[in-house]
């Protein structure tokens, strides 16, 4: 069974940045898509970002685009969201995701695996 565990959460000042990883395992991860996800108190799951089986194509939400990055590494089955210039309303629980690569990857019923989430806080 696949499993995926987040990790790099925290308190931040506006302005700052933290690096969220997630460790998979239990199936192929080269075959995976996979995405980041957050929920905020009172909103819905809200698509971040995606990245391609290779990582060669990524994709992100406007909200985000120009200050997060995400990567992943195929050999530690690792993916990673870089978070630069951060803002209080990026507070939130981030969720790490993965998917069949065909599926549609802003939609979170595309993804069938999901971490626990790990908790950022933005503070003003």
């Amino acid at each position: 069974q696949e499993q995926l565990v987040e990790s790099g959460g925290g308190l931040v000042q506006t302005g700052g940045s933290l690096r969220l990883s997630c460790a998979v395992s239990g199936r192929t991860f080269s075959e995976r898509a996979m995405g980041w996800f957050r929920q905020a108190p009172g909103k819905g799951r809200e698509f971040v970002a995606s990245v391609s089986r290779s990582g060669s194509s990524t994709v992100y939400a406007d909200s985000v685009k120009g200050r997060f990055a995400i990567s992943r590494d195929n050999a530690k089955n690792a993916v990673y969201l870089q978070m630069n210039s951060l803002k209080p309303e990026d507070t939130a629980v981030y969720y790490c995701a993965a998917r069949q690569p065909f599926k549609s990857y802003g939609n979170s019923a595309s993804y069938d695996a999901w971490g626990q989430g790990t908790q950022v806080t933005v503070s003003s």
